[in-house]
Parts: structure tokens; C-alpha cells; sequence
């Protein structure tokens, strides 16, 4: 098996070096001194207490590695349409494309069935390059739940989190999701294949879409927003929103609003990624958190009233620091 990290910063990083160690044979896309730290070194991991090095293939050029089995797509949802030109040279017939990005994916519609099976979300897709440059059949849902931060060029801090689990979009059981969970299983990666990945999607993006935009708006952790009652309210709103229009495209979700907040706040005085991105001046995951919620809403006819006014908040906030992408 041949696997691909594109884009190999932290969770790009943690998670092939886990697959390197086990014997899959794993290439690293990465650039500066990043790169040039793991091509000299090695990639070091630190997670629970462990350390150790792995000394995947590293390269800028993904004309080095050949064709792939599979490419996980580690970059930032913004950042996927400029690379679609530099994925050709490692794909097959078959290859499969692992997003792990954050958020709604550009996909979500493909074979969701129903009413609107085929639909296309141009706040995460504006004029449909991904859907029609890489096809929406090679993609392999996943959802990133490990947090990773790069402690340094060529190191990376695994802080919590060891579960990616993968789902076809029709909800089969195809034999390339089942192979890449072996292999992620092995690895020691909690990667069950979901009869609905969409579930899972709209889990993590509960948190994701009303903690995150609000920690740029307060410069606050987790932990406080989920604590303080009025930051906690204002969450609950906006993921009583999310979820009026996720049942309606027919998910059901395992918790209740409170607990997922709950789950939050047990995660401690963590910072979101987007209060990260803010404060070290990088683009923010606006659209895929935030804004392609709103635009489903509109979709389907359901107000969010709340989602909508953070929504615009958020976007002149990052405007001013020079992190939107627009």
C-alpha cells in the first residue's frame, strides 16, 4: 500500500509516521524548513508519553513519489483548489482521496440521495474546481478528531484525540475503506468504517462551527467559552440551529446540545484552530466552519438567525487581521 500525506504538517505528520512505523509505505508533501528538517532528521513524534523518529519519503515535488493508493489531503479547506494541478502525477484509476479537512466537504451531496443528491456547495467549492478536477467518486470520507501542533521543523506534539473514523458517501462498505482502516487500526488509530460518515461529520462540526468563530470573537479556550453562561448560551443557540437543518438531511445525532458542549469544556484550556490561525496571522477556516452552514441552511429553508450574525462578525474580524481568504 502506498500512501500519500499531502500538505504533511502536524496531523499530516502524526498520522503518517503512525503508518511509516507500521511498514506502509508512506511519502511525505511538505515544503520549507519544515521539509528540509524532516529530509535531514527524520520526522519526530511526540504523543502520550512516547517518542519516536520515522523516516518516511519527503519531497515539494509530488512528481517524486509516483502514483498512490491513497492521498490524505492534509491542508486547510481553503487551500484545496491550488493544488488539484500537482495531485495528477500521483493518481490512478483508483486512487482514493482522503479529505481531512475541517467542516462541511465540498462533496457532501455526492450520492447523499434524495432531494438533493448532486447538489453543490459554492462556499466551499466557488465555481466547482473540486468537484470537477478531482470527482467527488474518488473521495473517502474521513474525520480528523486527533489535535497535533508542530512544535517545530520537523517535530510534532500530538496532544489528544486518536479516533479517524471513514465512511464511504453512499454508505457502503467498499473494500479500499475497509483496507485503509486495517491499516490505520494497526497504526494505532481508532478507524472504524461508518455506514454514515456524514454523522460523524456533523459531529465534530457542532463543535467546530459555533466554538470556534466565537474564540475569535472572545479570545477565548474551549473551556471558557463552554463555562462562561453567556458565551454557553450563545453556543447552544447556534448548535440548535445546525442541527435543525442536519436532521432535516436526515442525521441523528447520539448526544443532546448540552453534552457535546460538556465535551468541550473536559478538553480544558485549549485554544480553537482558528483563534490559533488569528493569532499567528493565517488564513481562517471561515467558509468550511461557518459559512457553508449558512449556505445549507438557505438550502433547505432553515433560518439561522444566530449562524448568520456571528457568520458576519467573524468574517470583519478576520478582515482586519488579514486572515480571510474570501
Amino acid at each position: 500500500m502506498k500512501v500519500c500525506m499531502f500538505g504533511a504538517g502536524a496531523i499530516g505528520g502524526y498520522v503518517g509516521a503512525l503508518l511509516h512505523r507500521q511498514g506502509v509505505e508512506v511519502s511525505l508533501i511538505a515544503r520549507g524548513p519544515h521539509l528540509a528538517a524532516m529530509q535531514d532528521n527524520g520526522l519526530t513524534v511526540h504523543s502520550k508519553g512516547e517518542r519516536f523518529v520515522a523516516h518516511p519519503q519527503c519531497s515539494d515535488n509530488p512528481a517524486d513519489l509516483g502514483p498512490q493508493d491513497y492521498i490524505f489531503i492534509t491542508l486547510k479547506a481553503h487551500a484545496l483548489a491550488g493544488v488539484i494541478d500537482d495531485l495528477g502525477s500521483l493518481l490512478k484509476d483508483d486512487t482514493a482521496i482522503v479529505g481531512a479537512q475541517n467542516g462541511l466537504p465540498w462533496w457532501y451531496f455526492y450520492r447523499h440521495g434524495g432531494a438533493y443528491d448532486g447538489r453543490r456547495l459554492s462556499s466551499v467549492d466557488p465555481n466547482g474546481r473540486l468537484w470537477d478536477g478531482l470527482g467527488p467518486e474518488r473521495m473517502l470520507g474521513a474525520v480528523v478528531w486527533p489535535s497535533a501542533e508542530l512544535a517545530g521543523p520537523g517535530v510534532v506534539e500530538h496532544s489528544y484525540g486518536d479516533r479517524i473514523p471513514l465512511g464511504e458517501p453512499d454508505g457502503s462498505r467498499s473494500d479500499r475503506a475497509l483496507t485503509l482502516s486495517k491499516a490505520l487500526i494497526a497504526a494505532g488509530i481508532k478507524s472504524p468504517v461508518r455506514p454514515n460518515i456524514r454523522t460523524e461529520i456533523w459531529m465534530k462540526l457542532w463543535g467546530n462551527l459555533s466554538f470556534n468563530p466565537l474564540s475569535v470573537l472572545t479570545m477565548a479556550t474551549l473551556q471558557d467559552l463552554a463555562t462562561d453562561p453567556g458565551t454557553r448560551r450563545v453556543t447552544a443557540v447556534m448548535m440548535t440551529e445546525a442541527k435543525t437543518a442536519a436532521e432535516k438531511l436526515g442525521i441523528k445525532f447520539p448526544i443532546d446540545v448540552g453534552r457535546r458542549i460538556d465535551m468541550a469544556a473536559d478538553v480544558g484550556e485549549h485554544k480553537t484552530s482558528m483563534l490559533q490561525d488569528l493569532e499567528r496571522g493565517r488564513t481562517m477556516e471561515i467558509e468550511p466552519l461557518l459559512g457553508v452552514v449558512a449556505e445549507v441552511g438557505r438550502m433547505i429553508g432553515v433560518p439561522m438567525p444566530t449562524i448568520d450574525i456571528v457568520y458576519d462578525l467573524v468574517v470583519k474580524r478576520a478582515k482586519e487581521a488579514g486572515c480571510y481568504a474570501g
